[in-house]
């Protein structure tokens, strides 16, 4: 499966020869798929560890940037995150940059696998506050961690309001695109964002949490770690059932301004993923439209 126009194919045999020139020890342990985000493809190598491959030379630069941050951030942070144990450098077989991690065991977040959505807000939110109080040890907004998602909104509008018209141009798309908008345009009214820049994750959907027994377990997938302003580091609390999602408003103390800026966030990432995707990934496409439908759902809420 392939979401992207400069898409790099990897297998299993890809996969087996990085590991001959770089890990021999490895390169005979059993290999099976773990799982394809948008911008990595995963392998399960034995029981202990997770190879992970960049889909496009821009995925890569994320890779190097997680075997440089998460190890110096993992003793900040209220629950476990990935650890690179190999950092691997092109071959023969695939041309980027690439990583193996320690396996995380745990399950994906959903009615499955968690019972009390309130107390699964209320986790999220303290691995949340863990890592925006980590120490920025010297970080920046700069470079491979200034990503879009911790500025304002402002300056996205123009991009924005072009994934509106592609979602228009969708035939057969339920979705009531001009409350959205409405929704997006008041959250531009808004004062921007101020105070202190802290690290953001970037992307906490569903997928990219590991629970154990319910409760959240690790927090996976940092390619998108930045610094900034942490508005959109609460979009996606609309993944989520309102129960975790008012838990974790209460125990962040976020007020109304920041909550309206960080739905803007949600229709923001969710129109473009709807747009980008609609032909080549419908799962993650569903996803996509379920966070915008709960966004008009619970737009009477606050």
């Amino acid at each position: 499966m392939t979401f992207h126009e400069n898409e790099i194919r990897v297998d299993e045999a890809v996969v087996r020869s990085l590991l001959r020139e770089q890990r021999p020890e490895w390169a005979d342990l059993p290999v099976a798929p773990a799982g394809a985000g948008t911008d990595n493809t995963m392998y399960r190598l034995g029981g202990q560890l997770l190879v992970r491959l960049p889909r496009t030379a821009d995925n890569a630069e994320a890779v190097r940037k997680e075997q440089s941050w998460l190890p110096r951030l993992a003793p900040h942070l209220a629950c476990r995150i990935p650890e690179p144990v190999h950092a691997g450098t092109p071959g023969a077989a695939f041309p980027l940059a690439w990583s193996v991690y320690r396996w995380i065991d745990g399950d994906e977040v959903g009615p499955g696998s968690v019972t009390d959505w309130p107390a699964f807000g209320a986790d999220l939110a303290a691995a949340v506050q863990s890592l925006h109080s980590a120490p920025l040890m010297g970080a920046a907004r700069q470079g491979e961690l200034s990503w879009y998602r911790g500025g304002g909104l402002q300056e996205c509008d123009g991009w924005v309001g072009e994934r509106f018209d592609d979602c228009r141009a969708i035939q057969g798309l339920d979705l009531d695109l001009d409350r959205l908008r409405r929704l997006w345009r008041s959250a531009l009214a808004l004062p921007e964002p101020s105070g202190r820049q802290v690290w953001l994750h970037g992307d906490l959907k569903p997928t990219n949490l590991l629970v154990r027994q319910g409760r959240l377990h690790a927090v996976i997938d940092f390619g998108a770690l930045s610094v900034g302003f942490p508005d959109a580091e609460h979009a996606p609390l609309w993944d989520l059932p309102p129960g975790a999602r008012q838990a974790y408003w209460e125990a962040m103390s976020l007020d109304d301004v920041t909550w309206q800026r960080a739905r803007a966030w949600a229709i923001a990432v969710g129109l473009s993923g709807v747009s980008y995707y609609w032909h080549t990934y419908p799962a993650f496409v569903g996803e996509c439209l379920a966070r915008l439908r709960a966004i008009l759902a619970a737009a009477d809420e606050r």
